[in-house]
């Protein structure tokens, strides 16, 4: 291979952004620098990496340092260019299940963001499961660490050849079974956009709040997470008053009342970890418009196709 030459992977992710309207070429340089270190890429940008001791004006990539514990508290124009959506398992399988090349585009009720408006799928069974980045850079990360899901082309190609030690083909069976035990697990499924990846949806990260730097910097009033679209609701009538689903919330969005009932708060992003965790089965998601419009990539589809089918 000669000093100039470039990785086929590296040469699609550039040919695709050339041809992606809105993506400058600092936003290509981005993207690139975040696709081919995102271990690097993440630890700085959540403080965890030493080299964040040595780049101090950097750390507004990161957050506002704290001097006293020497944590990030991210800060919000971060989070203008790095932001996820969070959707419940159904919606997560729904993502993994796509068997054709579809575009939709100014989805700004699903995804409300500045640039981050498109779901783009090329080759969406081109899937490669990528040791988590936020996992990766703690020093005792949540196990198993092997839970990004990277989604079509040119993405997938890209980790697979530039991280072959760290990621590996799966089917979208495979997906599925990843998805299926993180949320046994009681881990929060987020679809990331970002603006530097083409302005669309590129990964299905699993998520827990002591690792996951987005939901870190949520945490902290950053709005890098959109709402699901969907709120829990709760059974008095099946409610067992147990609380198993209060510590299992990753939000910490629900508190035990008074008379030993549950209430779900405003932190509450419509993960449906309580749904899962409840033993009485007495949670239930639904539809909530105020809260947002959920990702239904089915119900996107045969949204679009219907415009498409409307004679002129």
């Amino acid at each position: 291979m000669g000093f100039f030459s470039v990785c086929r992977s590296t040469a699609a992710f550039f040919r695709e952004a050339r041809k992606t309207p809105g993506v400058s070429f600092l936003d290509r340089l981005h993207g690139y620098v975040y696709i081919r270190w995102p271990y690097f890429y993440i630890g700085l940008a959540t403080g965890r990496h030493r080299a964040v001791r040595f780049l101090g004006p950097l750390s507004r990539l990161s957050g506002r340092r704290d001097g006293k514990n020497h944590t990030a508290k991210p800060a919000v124009s971060f989070a203008d260019t790095y932001h996820g959506k969070v959707v419940p398992l159904a919606g997560a399988e729904q993502l993994v299940q796509v068997n054709r090349d579809i575009r939709l585009e100014n989805l700004e009720q699903v995804i409300p963001y500045r640039k981050a408006k498109d779901i783009v799928l090329r080759n969406p069974r081109h899937i490669v499961v990528l040791d988590c980045p936020c996992r990766m850079t703690k020093p005792d990360p949540c196990l198993p660490v092997d839970v990004c899901l990277i989604i079509g082309e040119p993405f997938a190609d890209f980790v697979a050849e530039h991280h072959p030690r760290k990621s590996r083909w799966i089917s979208q069976e495979e997906a599925l079974t990843i998805l299926r035990e993180e949320n046994e697990r009681g881990h929060v499924h987020h679809a990331f956009f970002k603006d530097a990846m083409l302005g669309r949806f590129y990964a299905i990260c699993n998520c827990c709040s002591c690792c996951c730097g987005a939901m870190q910097a949520f945490s902290h009033g950053v709005p890098m997470l959109a709402h699901s679209g969907f709120s829990p609701v709760i059974d008095p009538g099946k409610c067992l008053r147990c609380g198993v689903c209060v510590p299992k919330c990753p939000f910490s969005a629900l508190e035990m009342r008074e008379d030993g009932g549950v209430r779900v708060t405003e932190r509450c992003m419509g993960c449906g970890v309580c749904e899962t965790a409840c033993p009485a089965v007495a949670i239930a998601l639904v539809s909530d418009p105020a809260r947002g419009v959920p990702l239904d990539i089915r119900a996107l589809m045969a949204e679009a196709e219907s415009r498409e089918n409307v004679p002129v």
